[in-house]
């Protein structure tokens, strides 16, 4: 049995040793994970809320087109700092990128051409079209995430 004192310690303790150890700092030059961490948190600002509006049934014409122009705007900012040597913490990027980069620049190819598929889309106006080029860019995401991301 833990003494009363050393447990009180212990729940003290622990969360200040959690809070402690955080995610890992990207420290090397040019910060190229972080770098690539905050395109796609950006890209994903940019992509949840024109989730949101389908499945809530709650579409907006102008809303939704205002999200997707920004998700093109933002659609190529995250792939130039995959370069050599940037597979290291906190990088949640599998060995896979650099292991096998045909697939992975196909894959980014795919959600390029998804993206521009959305983008004409809400340029039709017609809401089933919309519906079905959000759902082949979630689609793209979801394949890369499969095979080239941790977690």
């Amino acid at each position: 049995m833990i003494p009363a004192l050393l447990r009180r310690l212990l729940l003290i303790s622990l969360p200040c040793l959690l809070l402690a150890c955080g995610e890992v700092e990207d420290t090397r030059p040019g910060q190229p994970v972080k770098q690539r961490q905050q395109a796609f948190k950006a890209m994903l600002r940019a992509f949840e809320p024109l989730g949101t509006m389908l499945r809530d049934k709650r579409y907006n014409a102008e809303s939704f087109a205002k999200g997707v122009k920004e998700l093109a705007a933002l659609r190529d900012a995250p792939w130039p700092h995959f370069g050599p040597d940037t597979q290291y913490p906190p990088s949640k990027s599998k060995n896979a990128v650099w292991d096998k980069p045909a697939e992975f620049a196909l894959a980014r190819e795919a959600f390029v051409v998804a993206v521009d598929g959305l983008s004409g889309a809400v340029a039709g106006g017609q809401q089933p079209a919309i519906e079905a080029a959000y759902q082949k860019v979630y689609e793209t995401c979801q394949g890369c995430h499969k095979q080239f991301r941790e977690r």
